[in-house]
């Protein structure tokens, strides 16, 4: 096919050789010409060609001498992440988090503030790039080459729209990537957000090397992010990992925001906790949580897991019982899935006691075989991770080979929001 057919500036051949020279140099695997040339294949002409195209882009710069292996010493090549920025958000049912990463995924700077997503999307997504505008204007922060946004809902990957999100009133249909693309004028990469954890993890947390792996968050809800053979596994239509309303127990008494009962998420997440600890507090079973509750007015699934650092026997088994519930629901996950490890994050993760639960469930209930080797951790990123996922989807979907060839001879994709679409 030639450059025309496929949509780019480039012939095949040279997109090809150009991919796997900057991958090359990316992920650091290779950081001279001679070591580009073992790790490839491709011929001493081609590499620097390829090389001395992404260094007229940009991209790539020649630095100090490399060490000799008895020739003349080679020059250092270095992936330049500072030449443009990735605007990243991240909505959960409770709050919003902001911020801007290089090409490379580094956090430069991000903030977290309190949200209630039930505030529909216009309201929330002007708080969004009120915060976009200001960290566009922070010193240093290079040009913005494209944005990444998770939300707490099922998100058809093709559209960028929220589709039928249990706890996103309003949100339904309405066009994220669209709204966020017309007003910065750069490719919008928009998911779910646990999606965009698991990434985070998967590139930059406890999950760099592992193929298999699913990021659980434990917050208000409970949702899951599949990595499968080193990629996002997502589904036919996006929805892959929504966890949060298996059905776990046959429970007619509590109805799930979602409309179904016996959901592990009306049963176990952190507004359950925050359910069932008030409910303890006002009817005289735990003193320490009805004194808290007293003080603040209102309960939060931290109270129950600060209490239960305490001692206090309600909460311990609160958390336990809703530990076990995710284990359940976790070890069917292993079992169908096998991945290599499990990584728990969100505010509730932070319980030790629901963690032992948690890994005590599932342990005892997969196969064998499906644990001999498995790792259930909490997640050493914390509210980063999903920051982090959403710049690793913009940067990579800018470098891959159906996008890379159609904006590099203009230098940026600025202005090219079609490119995500």
């Amino acid at each position: 096919m030639t450059a025309a057919e496929t949509g780019t500036s480039l012939p095949p051949d040279q997109l090809d050789a150009l991919l796997t020279v900057l991958d090359l140099v990316r992920s650091g695997e290779a950081s001279t010409r001679p070591e580009l040339g073992r790790r490839s294949g491709l011929g001493r002409t081609v590499i620097t060609q390829r090389v001395g195209q992404l260094i007229e882009s940009g991209l790539v710069e020649e630095g100090s001498l490399g060490p000799s292996t008895g020739g003349r010493a080679p020059r250092q090549l270095r992936f330049r992440s500072e030449a443009g920025a990735v605007l990243v958000a991240e909505l959960g049912a409770t709050s919003i988090g902001v911020g801007v990463t290089d090409l490379a995924g580094r956090l430069l700077h991000h903030s977290e503030r309190p949200w209630d997503i039930a505030a529909g999307p216009e309201a929330s997504l002007q708080q969004v790039e009120t915060s976009f505008d200001e960290l566009r204007a922070m010193p240093g922060v290079p040009e913005v080459w494209g944005i990444g946004i998770g939300v707490p809902g099922p998100v058809e990957i093709a559209t960028g729209r929220p589709t039928s999100p249990p706890i996103m009133p309003g949100w339904d249909g309405y066009p994220v990537r669209d709204r966020l693309s017309a007003q910065y004028g750069v490719p919008v990469c928009v998911d779910n957000e646990v999606n965009a954890m698991a990434l985070g993890e998967h590139r930059a947390g406890l999950g760099r090397g592992e193929r298999d792996l699913v990021y659980l968050k434990l917050g208000t809800g409970i949702g899951a992010g599949l990595i499968s053979g080193g990629r996002p596994h997502r589904g036919a239509k996006g929805c892959a990992g929504d966890v949060g309303h298996v059905a776990v127990v046959d429970d007619t008494e509590v109805v799930c925001r979602c409309g179904n009962v016996g959901c592990l998420e009306a049963l176990a997440g952190g507004a359950a906790l925050a359910r069932d600890g008030t409910a303890a507090a006002t009817g005289g079973r735990s003193a320490l949580l009805a004194e808290r509750l007293a003080e603040q007015g209102g309960l939060e699934a931290r109270d129950v897991a600060r209490a239960a650092e305490y001692g206090d026997p309600v909460s311990i088994e609160l958390l336990s019982r809703s530990g076990r519930l995710v284990g359940m629901m976790l070890a069917t996950l292993v079992n169908i899935y096998n991945p290599s490890l499990v990584v728990i994050g969100g505010g509730v993760a932070a319980s030790g006691d629901l963690l032992a639960a948690v890994r005590q469930a599932v342990y005892g209930r997969s196969l064998p075989l499906a644990t001999r080797d498995l790792r259930i951790a909490r997640s050493p990123l914390d509210d980063r991770a999903g920051l982090m996922g959403a710049a690793f989807m913009v940067v990579d979907e800018l470098f891959s080979a159906a996008r890379i060839g159609t904006w590099i001879t203009a230098g940026s994709p600025v202005g090219r929001p079609e490119l995500i679409a």
